[in-house]
């Protein structure tokens, strides 16, 4: 599939996603989430990629949000499937891929831009970044996700706070408060994080697919985090990924996964 709105490469066991509407700042509208899902998906499926990196172009913008102009004289019924088909699509399904995704934020990252930076599995910015939930701003609510996720990664208060205030906070102010992972300069953001992303290559995918879903599971209501990773930690015996661990530690050699 040829993308209008995304570009989708891959390369020695990582495909880096970089969403690209430079006359937009790269704001999401309907074309990119789906355009979004398909690459994400077919990431995912790839049995040779193991990570993936989702990253803006440009340097003034990882998204700069929504595309407000596709949604302004949407009723409230076309807003609920708005909000609904975004988070199934790429939010909801970005978070629970068994491929982990590191957000490689530069610049800003506003609105549905940090909330789809939220949705990855963690989080990387340039010092130039910005952050911030908007909505209210606009007379609405974050709709992908961020009255959930923003409490998840830096607790109720803070999240409250900047929802309400609809402010900007740097990536250093990110960094503190647990929204980000690291800060880079903007020539080394995608370098450190591909240096990231080969650190996790060299670990069994099978392994890291089910650390995800138990770590997901905790913030799932009706299910008990605990039972998944017992139940995921046992499936891990069966697995071939387990046997190669297992016999190349105790064989003191590099261990080389199968990935099964």
């Amino acid at each position: 599939m040829s993308y209008k709105n995304i570009i989708l490469d891959k390369s020695n066991e990582i495909a880096t996603i970089t969403i690209h509407r430079p006359n937009k700042l790269n704001a999401l509208n309907i074309e990119t989430i789906q355009e979004l899902h398909h690459a994400f998906d077919i990431a995912d499926r790839d049995k040779g990629i193991k990570v993936i990196i989702l990253t803006g172009s440009g340097e003034k913008a990882f998204v700069a949000g929504a595309d407000i102009s596709e949604f302004a004289d949407f009723t409230a019924e076309e807003g609920k499937e708005l909000s609904a088909n975004g988070q199934k699509l790429v939010f909801d399904f970005v978070e629970n891929l068994g491929t982990p995704v590191i957000a490689a934020m530069n610049g800003f990252a506003l609105g549905g831009g940090l909330e789809l930076a939220m949705a990855c599995h963690f989080r990387v910015a340039s010092d130039n970044a910005k952050m911030g939930l908007p909505e209210v701003s606009l007379g609405v609510i974050p709709g992908y996700g961020g009255t959930q996720r923003l409490p998840q990664l830096i607790g109720k208060g803070r999240a409250m706070e900047l929802i309400m205030t609809a402010k900007m906070i740097d990536a250093n102010d990110a960094l503190k408060f647990g929204l980000i992972n690291h800060v880079t300069t903007q020539d080394n953001l995608l370098p450190f994080c591909e240096k990231l992303a080969v650190q996790i290559t060299r670990n069994s995918s099978v392994a890291i697919a089910a650390a995800i879903k138990s770590i997901n599971a905790n913030f799932k209501n009706g299910v008990n985090g605990f039972d998944v990773e017992i139940e995921e930690f046992g499936h891990s015996f069966a697995t071939d990924d387990f046997k190669e661990g297992t016999s190349a530690f105790l064989e003191k050699r590099k261990a080389n996964f199968p990935g099964k």
